[in-house]
């Protein structure tokens, strides 16, 4: 691919003289208008939203997102992308550290993690807080480790995977979680710490912790179902599962909650209704009581006011993309699964979806290579990205096609210097 990201163009609306600019290689966008009866038609030039919901989530939360999981529709967020402190919510970032060191066989769930003195008294019984009762010097398997850590919120638990993998908890948290954070698109989330106790390098948004729970859901499934044991009882001390949605919300499943002075209480909480699958998190409030019913009353909100359409079908075209230097000028875009999105079942909303990529994307293009995003705007907020792919190859074009193309993108460069100026 070269170039910045392209400029977002309607392209049946553009005047014929701009038209050629971007024929002539001008990385173009297609928008397109999707109301929720699943009708598609060129868009307006400004974005007109449905009319106002009286269905509309009214919530208390300072901070909080309600997402779907399979599409990532987003359907509620307030204050979503503001950092916070999320407390032991974040113990879902060691988790996912583990679980991908799992699976790429550097750890296994027999292996044995010690209880140093410094996980036994900053997270352990003389810590007060949350913890599995794990005995100092103590040898942990880390599949007791992890448990301890979703369904007890042991500090112990994490700060013992943390050293038994990188051998010094900040190493952990600054080069594992850091790095898996960033490959997994989490650009905003820092860490000081594995088990979420204060620190001042501890920050997440409530978004960042949303996709955190999307990605543990989908790509892990066979540890997702820990987040669902009830209790679990360890050094003979039993203990249950701290997250009050398990035994209050039919489908609950997962997945934590987290609590400290400075950041709250939060919650990042999952459940399964008629086959759909939201995520919830809140942040912030001020009592364990309003976070159940928050957590509680969005997803209930979720499940009584939306449903999947799907925008296109499997294999179908969705749209293309300017091509570099190819034999041909453009190639076809399309998903190898059905693109959805949540739409609220009044069908009284207005959603605008444009592909999104960076380009002109340079030649050879093969076959089922990633060019960019479906992206659907709810409002001014991005309701959901969906990857499309080259639906078909585009080998290299001739020397005059390259040298044209060359030449186009020359000055559409001094074209677009020409209007940053302006």
């Amino acid at each position: 691919m070269a170039g910045k990201p392209s400029f977002l163009h309607r392209f049946r609306l553009v005047p014929p003289a701009l038209r050629r600019l971007v024929a002539a290689g001008l990385a173009l966008t297609v928008a397109l208008a999707l109301t929720s009866d699943g009708a598609v038609y060129a868009a307006n030039n400004s974005v007109q939203g449905g009319k106002k919901d009286e269905h509309a989530f009214d919530g208390d939360a300072p901070t909080a997102i309600l997402m779907e999981a399979s599409s990532g529709s987003i359907l509620f967020e307030k204050n979503a992308d503001e950092l916070r402190a999320p407390s032991s919510m974040m113990k879902l970032m060691t988790a996912a550290v583990v679980f991908n060191a799992i699976k790429e066989g550097k750890v296994k769930l027999t292996d044995e993690f010690r209880i140093s003195e410094g996980a036994w008294r900053r997270g352990g019984a003389p810590s007060g807080g949350s913890t599995m009762f794990a005995a100092i010097n103590s040898k942990v398997p880390v599949e007791d480790l992890l448990r301890g850590a979703i369904i007890q919120s042991g500090n112990d638990s994490c700060i013992a995977l943390a050293e038994g993998i990188s051998g010094n908890e900040r190493m952990f948290a600054n080069d594992h979680m850091t790095r898996r954070a960033r490959e997994l698109g989490l650009t905003k989330s820092t860490f000081g710490n594995a088990s979420g106790l204060p620190d001042p390098n501890n920050r997440m948004t409530v978004r960042e912790l949303a996709k955190l729970a999307r990605h543990l859901i989908l790509d892990f499934p066979e540890f997702y179902k820990l987040f669902n044991e009830r209790e679990f009882t360890w050094n003979k001390i039993r203990q249950q599962n701290r997250n009050p949605l398990l035994n209050s919300l039919s489908g609950a499943d997962g997945l934590k909650t987290g609590y400290t002075k400075e950041g709250g209480y939060g919650m990042v909480g999952s459940a399964v209704q008629n086959d759909i699958r939201l995520i919830v998190v809140v942040n912030g409030l001020d009592d364990s009581d309003d976070r159940a019913q928050e957590a509680k009353k969005m997803l209930e909100w979720g499940f009584r006011n939306f449903e999947a359409r799907t925008l296109f079908a499997e294999n179908q075209q969705v749209g293309y993309a300017r091509v570099f230097g190819g034999e041909s000028r453009h190639v076809k875009l399309a998903s190898p699964e059905a693109i959805k999105v949540m739409v609220p079942k009044s069908g009284n909303e207005k959603l605008i979806a444009r592909i999104v990529y960076s380009g002109p994307v340079r030649a050879p293009v093969q076959q089922g290579q990633k060019i960019g995003v479906v992206r659907v705007w709810r409002g001014d907020k991005i309701a959901m990205d969906a990857p499309v792919f080259a639906a078909e190859s585009v080998g290299t074009g001739s020397t005059m096609r390259r040298a044209v193309d060359g030449a186009s993108e020359l000055v559409i460069g001094l074209f677009r210097a020409s209007a940053a100026k302006l």
